[in-house]
Formats: structure tokens, sequence, C-alpha cells
């Protein structure tokens, strides 16, 4: 999720777990822990890597939960030492700092991108799709919640608030995993006719909301792509097919960067030749023909293809226009063919 987010998300738990007379300062230090596992991508950069390297191993070490575990204990061991409020509510203050760095990469695990929860297990990255990673309705009343907490300070009414924000807040992704399941179910009862029912298949959510669904589907030749709004679309789904060269990747499949993709997206990538080079787009983040990562990974030449270092191309080039379309969607039923 984005960093706002994860501030007010991280304030939010730390505030509501200490004692009232400590609730300014807990908001102010679960903001800085809720925001820290998103800092690994500093050292990735300055460290000069590729960019799949670099992509793949954000949401890596620093989003594990059994490592932040123990981060958050040896940080309180020494706050317990140092730090008078700490010492005087040591239990309150332990369950914070956890609370503050673990909803973290529980919170990310929400959205498609990927996240390392269990590293360094080799196990794929947790990528549940259910949250776009800004959503104002998820935001804005946890936002709420910790201005008016640290308004109130000790004060009664604060703590209210910031349980009143931290419930609807999870209201809003029990939602999420609900709508996601609605257009799950759309999208089988669609492809049963056409063979593709246990087709590897992904349903996310789309920008800002959790009532437009977009559902992509694997398929030997290529993959197919649909749409659901659980607003406006109440017949039965339809998807367009779209080619990807599969032959080139699995060319290419001992390749480091093409393997390393395809564990990180969980096979939901498409190839195409753009001249020469071989372009790897990742399926999960974007619409056809956009998508947010893109990868020129290798070369026609000598009758094959040959890797190249890994260049990561432009992006989506139409943000603004693919937000105004989401939200037209939403409220209206894609034309009849």
């Amino acid at each position: 999720m984005d960093s706002l987010t994860q501030i007010v998300l991280g304030a939010a738990v730390a505030a509501v777990s200490v004692p009232a007379r400590d609730r300014r300062v807990a908001l102010a230090a679960g903001a800085v822990l809720g925001t820290l596992p998103d800092l690994d991508g500093i050292p990735l950069a300055l460290m000069g890597l590729d960019p799949v390297t670099r992509v793949t191993w954000h949401r890596g070490p620093s989003h594990s939960l059994p490592l932040l575990l123990a981060a958050g204990w040896l940080l309180w061991l020494l706050l317990r030492r140092w730090n008078q409020r700490v010492r005087t509510a040591p239990r309150p203050w332990l369950v914070a700092i956890w609370l503050a760095l673990l909803t973290h990469p529980l919170l990310d695990a929400f959205t498609v991108y990927g996240t390392q929860l269990w590293w360094p297990s080799p196990t794929r990255p947790v990528m549940g799709g259910s949250m776009f990673i800004i959503d104002p309705l998820y935001t804005l009343p946890l936002l709420a919640a910790c201005i008016a907490a640290a308004v109130a300070g000790p004060r009664a009414w604060g703590r209210r608030w910031l349980a009143g924000g931290l419930l609807l807040g999870s209201l809003y992704l029990g939602w999420s995993l609900v709508g996601q399941q609605l257009a799950d179910r759309a999208a089988a009862r669609a492809l049963a006719p056409m063979g593709l029912r246990d087709a590897p298949r992904l349903v996310v959510a789309t920008p800002l909301n959790t009532l437009l669904w977009r559902v992509v589907v694997m398929t030997p030749d290529g993959f197919l792509e649909g749409e659901r709004s659980l607003v406006a679309d109440r017949g039965a789904m339809r998807f367009t097919a779209h080619a990807s060269d599969t032959a080139a990747l699995q060319a290419l499949g001992a390749d480091p960067a093409v393997a390393r993709l395809r564990w990180f997206t969980h096979g939901f990538m498409k190839a195409e030749r753009d001249g020469d080079a071989l372009v790897v787009s990742d399926l999960r983040m974007g619409a056809e023909p956009d998508y947010s990562f893109n990868y020129r990974v290798a070369r026609w030449a000598d009758g094959r293809w040959q890797p190249v270092p890994v260049r990561q191309q432009s992006g989506i080039r139409d943000a603004k226009g693919m937000l105004a379309a989401t939200w037209q969607r939403i409220w209206h039923a894609a034309p009849a063919p």
C-alpha cells in the first residue's frame, strides 16, 4: 500500500495499544515503524542492481514476518532499557511495536505486487489482489482517527476514534475479499463452457476502488482479459484474447531474469517482440496494452533469442485516461460486442 496508508495504520495500531498517557508518542512512533519496511527501496536503489532484481527484492526481507518479529523484540529490549515510557508499560509497548511493524506486510499482502511474508523461505510472494495500492475508502477513516487521537491526547474519546477507524478499515478489507470472490465466481461461470475453469486465473481490484475487478486468465498461446463491475454487470462475463510469445518465454526459461520474473509474478506475464528485442510485461499491474512493469530481456540474433542485460521500459502511458475509464466502467456495463 502507499506510504500514507502505512503511516496512519502503524500510528493507529500503536496508539490504541499503549496507555492513554503515551498515546501521542505512540502515534509518532507507530507512524515511523509503519513505514520502515518500505525503506528497503533506498539501499536497493543505491546498490546499482538490475531492474528485475531490484523490483523482486522489494517487499522481501524487510517484509518478512519472522524477521520483523525478531527486529521488533530487539527494538523493545533496547527501549525498555533506555526509555521510561516503555519501562513503565513494557507489554503494551511490545504489542504496539509488533503491530506497527507486522501490519505493514500483512496489509501489503492484500495487494497484487507480491509480498514475501515468509522470507527466507523460497515460497512465492503472497499477492492477494483484493486491494489496489491506493484506496481512499481504506485510508481516510484511519487518517481521521489519527488526527482525532492526536487532538484528544489522553482523553478517552481519542481511543474510541482509533478503534472506530481500525474497525472500519478491517470491515473494508473484508469487503474487498467478498467483492473479489463475487468477481471470481462470475469469471468461473463464463470460463467453464470454454474449458478454462481451471486455467490459472487472477482477479485484481482496479485503481482506487473495490467495485470493478479485472480478471486475467492464462492460456497456452497467451491470455484472456475481462472486467466485472459489481454495480453495472449482470450477464455473463466477456473476455478478450491477447497473444503472447509463449515459445520465446519457454526458450528463455533458464535465463535468471525470466525465471525470477516467472516466480515473482506466479507466471502472469506476457512476451512480445519489439523490433529485434523481446519485452516481458507483468500482467498483474495495468491493463492491455499498458503495464506498470515492462522489461527488455533478450534480442533476436543468429536465429534464436539471446539474453541481454535487463532494461526496464516505460510503464503506463496514460494513467489519467485509465482512471477516467475505470470510473466510467464502474457505473456502466460494457457495450455488447
